[in-house]
């Protein structure tokens, strides 16, 4: 054979590489031919992707971006077709005074003036009416009706509340728990005599342990209390926030809050968040004052604690440690002069006589003393921002915890039953 030459070498190389693709091709498509149906619908889906991707033109290129956009829009169609019959718009109506108008002449008595058609209005009050004062959202957490909202939209005990569903039927509900500890009520819609079998369509909860920064969230809510189940996309901006939410009952201080860019407006909270999967995962709380974008909801997992509360003991229980604390930082562990930087020190207040173990509590029955420092619960660190006093918060009434206690130089497993808070 002749010596090529480089440009000869170039074109053969190429033209071998062709051939070898038209043959792998072949072999794929003869070999996806005899497979059963569902993988070669499977292969045949990467087939096509693979064909999509490495083809040079624009069109194709376009044709793969489209492919993804369409999948991802179908998926949020899809989430949201999934979840929203189950939200529902809370209504708060309540009984305020209809007041009248009436004119009076202030010189009606007054012989020389009274003659002067001098009328002022005054106003009296003749009777009452029942009036929509606000509203907020909810999602169905059971069958039986179960709902989800936040305690604010339910905060006035004398008014009286109602839901609409999706579907526009409307239900008169009662209050089942306001949470004490999160901003969180528990619902439940009435039924009348004649429809104890009735049921409803409810939501899934997820796992809000598992969420991602970056990951996509969809917010649906009853917006500016007229719009209902207006729904905003957008990602998970941050994780484990702490915030202090303002409203008509004052400051409360949230903990561990989703931060996303769905827009929630009001009238959205008690709305459910939601991922791609049609899975809660939030229940929006509150939006940012100074600054757009920026919403934070609860994250879903604080439900399923209520709703075994509920479900066992017909009300919400607090769990107690019993013991006075310090959290151990940076600055504590040189002041103290301390082994460890992180932890819950178990300490006395004497001036105000507090015990640093709380007689006949749990932590006083499994052994725990003055001077100890609680390192773990449950295997999680205990720090400035996941505090003794958040898990506490996180567990149940007789639940078994396991603490890692630092005692002098001696590391311990303490094990705990959880007691309940007097109330």
């Amino acid at each position: 054979m002749e010596d090529l030459t480089k440009s000869q070498l170039i074109l053969l190389a190429l033209l071998v590489s062709f051939v070898t693709s038209i043959a792998t091709g072949i072999v794929t498509v003869s070999l996806v031919n005899q497979a059963p149906p569902q993988v070669t619908q499977m292969v045949g889906r990467v087939i096509e992707k693979t064909v999509e991707v490495v083809s040079p033109s624009d069109s194709d290129i376009a044709s793969v971006v489209e492919t993804i956009i369409v999948s991802d829009e179908e998926m949020t169609v899809k989430a949201v077709e999934k979840v929203i019959p189950t939200v529902v718009s809370v209504v708060v109506t309540k009984d305020v005074p209809v007041l009248e108008q009436y004119f009076v002449n202030p010189f009606q008595d007054d012989p020389l003036l009274r003659d002067f058609s001098l009328n002022v209005p005054q106003y009296r009050q003749k009777g009452t009416e029942e009036k929509k004062v606000s509203s907020g959202t909810g999602f169905i957490i059971s069958d039986q009706g179960m709902i989800v909202t936040n305690k604010h939209v339910v905060a006035d005990e004398k008014a009286n509340y109602s839901v609409i569903l999706n579907d526009g039927q409307k239900f008169d509900v009662e209050i089942i728990a306001r949470d004490l500890m999160q901003d969180i009520a528990i619902l439940k819609i009435k039924k009348e005599e004649n429809e104890e079998s009735k049921t409803f369509k409810y939501a899934s909860l997820g796992n809000s342990d598992n969420i991602k920064i970056g990951q996509k969230v969809i917010a649906i809510g009853n917006a500016l209390g007229e719009l209902q189940n207006t729904v905003s996309v957008g990602i998970v901006s941050g994780l484990n926030r702490e915030i202090v939410a303002s409203g008509a009952m004052g400051e409360e201080r949230l903990f561990e809050v989703i931060q996303t860019d769905a827009a929630i407006n009001l009238g959205n909270s008690g709305g459910p968040l939601l991922d791609l999967r049609g899975k809660i995962v939030g229940i929006n709380v509150a939006k940012s004052s100074s600054g757009e974008n920026i919403g934070f909801s609860l994250p879903v997992n604080i439900i399923k604690k209520i709703i075994l509360d509920i479900e066992e003991f017909g009300e919400i229980k607090y769990a107690m440690l019993g013991v006075r604390y310090i959290t151990i930082d940076n600055q504590i562990s040189k002041e103290k002069n301390l082994s460890v930087d992180y932890g819950a020190m178990l300490v006395s207040d004497k001036e105000n006589n507090a015990e640093a173990v709380f007689k006949d509590s749990p932590a006083d029955k499994a052994g725990l003393k003055e001077g100890d420092i609680v390192l773990e619960f449950n295997g999680e660190k205990i720090t400035s921002k996941k505090t003794l006093s958040l898990f506490i918060s996180k567990s149940r009434v007789n639940d078994e915890v396991i603490l890692k206690v630092l005692r002098g130089e001696e590391n311990l497993d303490i094990k705990v039953t959880m007691g309940e808070q007097p109330k």
